[in-house]
């Protein structure tokens, strides 16, 4: 729990929603009832990582270990940085408030090449070394895992080991080898890590030396131990396997994926020569139907979400999709919530998922076209036709929704300016589709560099120049100024530092240090990312960026990351890359097995999903579905922890509450169905409560002590109903009159007279400036009672007239002239309101 000193120190920093770790189903074990501690760490901020799948999942799987804590840490933003840094104070875990370097284990979720420089951070912060050779036997073993870790050599050195592959069976055994390492009390942390570095998918980068000749140039990876020559990835042959963790932790902070995802399948069978991930996650292994329909179930009343995402990197390739789909939503829909397909290549979708996903709301619709022409869509493998891609988009508007956004690459190999002028045409032939349909419609085009990435047929191509880089994408720019087609795009420079590493070597570390030390931070934030620090950087430590990025390699080159091996081989990947030079298709693995390598026939194979038959969903009750509707007022209090939630985090809170208790809601009409629950104030962030209300409509009548015990059976620590009372239906929404608050102060100095001289005053205009614009308001009217009521505390009373309304911090400021700064440390509590 946190206490009072850090719930003051978190509201001098914005969202302090993202440090506060008390989401429900958290789980926290005693530090002495457990013999292994791991941090999971994730180099962004919250509301990114805890969007990631990967990571929700490790946390189940780890913590049903008895006798493992497996905790979460989430890069700083930089003012909670600085907070940080000023106050000496270490980066903690957010289940126990654990210093990093008391974990066993810090291990790093590593999605992109971008997040490079925040793992620097976050292992400062901590005080951890940088350098594994530089860690002591009391330090903490520092692990990566992820997709980036597929070529891991530019951050090789910072790390003791690296999972390549999936991680769901390695990261237990790694943790039991450390349980038993410690309980031994023999060993040194080399001896513990050469038994680590002998379990499928675990790469010690130490065990590997990178050889070069006199010009600089790779020549061999040596292994220095006998009997691994290379890494070969860790796969989970049956994802059924690996259990879902249904009872995930719920944040307060909106995400970026803010939904329950179900992984329904893992790996594709597609092919696109451009994407690492299709390579990588060889081969495909599906869930079934009936697992999935169970896990949304169960999933959905733990955690209270009302969008559910079926996610793979192709879900309209899953074998069941249409049945689970048309199952889901009979399901689910009668409770608002909407099923959403995030990833769907446009030749697998048909008019039944558009009409069962707008069934409750509609869900965004991109189609990724990749490149303009069919000629460069086979050279990627996209066996796409125009003809596709304007039939899918009209099927799209005519379904009713107005915005499509497209997705296209430039700079993929082979592309010439011609198939740019393609992308310009079959942008506006789609935009032309639209507004046949309406004039409402959209298109949004959005384009992104290339980047060659490792373990694809595309690694041995050379990405283009910065400068070629800005030149194709004007022309993108310049031919659609007039166009009802908007541009959207990614900084050419980010992608120009993600090439960089992505195919880089161990040289490239110091770089990284270089530029942490220069302040690169959030490299994959466009509002952060610096491309000046990063030349400087590159100049400092002697490194020539582009002999990485725009670089062609040979065929026969040695590549930095050849000892790390995905289980496609490097003679499927060439024989890709020829026939991409001739624009040629390669089947979907689906139709028979192209022998890339991965599969071995006996242990590892894809799996498809059975032919299934939903069972039938039983009809809503006629008593049910013709219920009167009914309205409760709800008193509670909002304590601790709990104040830092703003005013949307805690409607989001409570509406989830509301889900998982089975309080049936009244929902409003139109096509973004919204409950019907009206809260009677805002409490403003950091104010505590003990009198709040809201008013709610149902279906039917409810029992009043059953349901405020189921709600505070599911609410957040910290949220408490205190009482619930049947409205009559005549009766208006309560208004609140006035509000009495209680405020400590023992670190500042109030003096009385500026209360003396407030009372004395007819008028105390105040300028407070909302999202609409500046107003002026006269306070003096609206304060009823202001006064000390003991040493270090005042009692302060407020109406509430129709119009905006002040808030007793800005109260304070305006009569005792305190800067945002010192407003931090005062402590509010509304202890009564009148309700009229």
């Amino acid at each position: 729990m946190l206490s009072e000193h850090e719930i003051r120190h978190l509201l001098a920093v914005s969202r302090p929603s993202r440090y506060i770790g008390c989401e429900v189903n958290v789980i926290r074990k005693p530090s002495e009832a457990t013999d292994v501690c791991i941090a999971l760490a994730f180099p962004d901020v919250y509301e990114v990582g805890m969007s990631h799948l990967g990571l929700k999942i490790l946390y189940h799987i780890l913590n049903q270990l008895p006798w493992l804590a497996a905790e979460r840490v989430f890069s700083p933003w930089p003012d909670m940085e600085r907070r940080l840094r000023q106050e000496e104070a270490p980066l903690l875990t957010l289940e126990s408030r654990r210093p990093l370097r008391s974990c066993d284990v810090v291990g790093f979720s590593v999605q992109h090449e971008l997040c490079f420089t925040n793992i620097l951070n976050m292992l400062d912060l901590a005080d951890i070394p940088f350098r594994a050779e530089e860690r002591r036997e009391s330090d903490p073993l520092v692990i990566a895992g992820g997709p980036a870790c597929f070529n891991p050599e530019p951050i090789a050195a910072f790390f003791d080991l690296i999972v390549i592959g999936d991680g769901e069976t390695v990261a237990p055994a790694i943790c039991e080898a450390i349980r038993d390492w410690k309980r031994s009390g023999a060993g040194s942390r080399e001896e513990l890590l050469r038994h680590l570095a002998a379990f499928n998918g675990v790469y010690v980068p130490a065990h590997f030396e990178p050889c070069y000749d006199r010009e600089g140039n790779l020549e061999a990876i040596e292994p220095l131990q006998a009997g691994k020559p290379f890494v070969q990835k860790a796969i989970v042959p049956d994802i059924e396997a690996i259990p879902y963790p249904e009872d995930q932790p719920v944040p307060f902070t909106e995400l970026i994926h803010d939904r329950l995802a179900i992984e329904i399948a893992r790996g594709c069978t597609r092919g696109c020569r451009f994407c690492q991930a299709g390579m990588i996650y060889r081969p495909v292994r599906e869930r079934q139907p009936a697992t999935i329909a169970r896990i949304a179930e169960k999933a959905l009343g733990m955690t209270g979400y009302d969008d559910l995402s079926l996610l793979s990197l192709s879900t309209g390739d899953y074998s069941c999709i249409e049945p689970l789909l048309t199952h889901l939503m009979d399901r689910h829909a009668k409770d608002r919530i909407s099923v959403s397909l995030p990833s769907l290549r446009i030749d697998s979708l048909s008019p039944l998922f558009m009409e069962q996903i707008k069934r409750v709301r509609k869900t965004g619709f991109t189609l990724a076209i990749e490149a303009g022409n069919e000629r460069l869509r086979r050279v990627i493998n996209k066996g796409l036709t125009d003809e596709d891609i304007l039939r899918t988009a009209h099927l799209v508007y005519r379904a009713d929704w107005n915005l499509i956004k497209l997705y296209c690459m430039i700079g993929l190999p082979f592309e010439t300016d011609g198939d740019l002028d393609d992308t310009v045409r079959l942008a506006r032939e789609i935009a032309a589709t639209g507004s046949k349909t309406s004039r409402r419609n959209r298109l949004n085009l959005s384009v992104s560099t290339f980047v060659p990435k490792a373990h694809t047929p595309f690694m041995w191509c050379a990405q283009i120049s910065l400068d070629e880089s800005r030149r194709r994408l004007h022309i993108l720019q310049d031919s659609l100024r007039r166009s009802p087609v908007k541009v959207k795009w990614n900084q050419p420079e980010m992608s120009w530092l993600e090439g960089v590493f992505s195919r880089g070597d161990r040289r490239l570390a110091r770089s990284i240090e270089a530029a942490w030390r220069k302040g690169a931070r959030y490299d994959a934030w466009a509002e952060h990312f610096n491309p000046a620090i990063w030349r400087e950087a590159f100049a400092e430590t002697g490194v020539d960026p582009e002999a990485y990025g725009p670089r062609e390699r040979s065929l026969d080159e040695v590549l930095p990351w050849d000892h790390i091996r995905s289980g496609v081989t490097k003679a499927f990947l060439k024989q890709e890359w020829q026939k991409a030079g001739e624009a040629l298709l390669t089947p979907d693995c689906r139709r028979g097995c192209l022998e890339c390598g991965v599969c071995d026939h006996t242990v590892i194979d894809p799996v498809f999903a059975e032919p299934w038959s939903p069972p039938p969903v039983p009809p809503i009750p006629v008593s049910a579905s013709q219920a009167a509707p009914a309205r409760y007022l709800l008193a509670y209090s909002k304590t601790g922890a709990a104040a830092l939630l703003g005013h949307m985090e805690f409607s989001r809170a409570f509406l989830r509450a509301f889900r998982r208790a089975g309080t049936p809601l009244r929902y409003s009409q139109g096509f973004h169905p919204l409950p019907k629950v009206t809260f009677t104030t805002a409490l403003p962030l950091g104010t505590e409560s003990f009198e709040e209300t809201m008013v709610i409509e149902t279906e039917g009548n409810l029992d009043v002590d059953r349901c405020a015990a189921e709600l505070n059976r599911r609410l957040p620590d910290g949220i408490t109903i205190k009482a619930m009372l049947k409205l009559d239906k005549t009766s208006p929404i309560p208004r609140v009159k006035s509000s009495r608050y209680r405020i400590f102060f023992e670190k500042l100095e109030l003096p009385a007279n500026r209360l003396d001289d407030f009372f004395a005053r007819k008028h105390f205009e105040v300028v407070k400036k909302t999202k609409k614009g500046e107003h002026v308001l006269d306070i003096r009217p609206l304060i009823t009672t202001f006064a000390f009521s003991d040493l270090n505390q005042l009692e302060l009373v407020i109406l509430h007239p129709e119009g905006p309304q002040i808030r007793p911090v800005e109260v304070i400021q305006s009569v005792f002239g305190l800067t945002d700064s010192e407003s931090t440390h005062l402590h509010i509590q509304k202890i009564e309101q009148v309700l009229m």
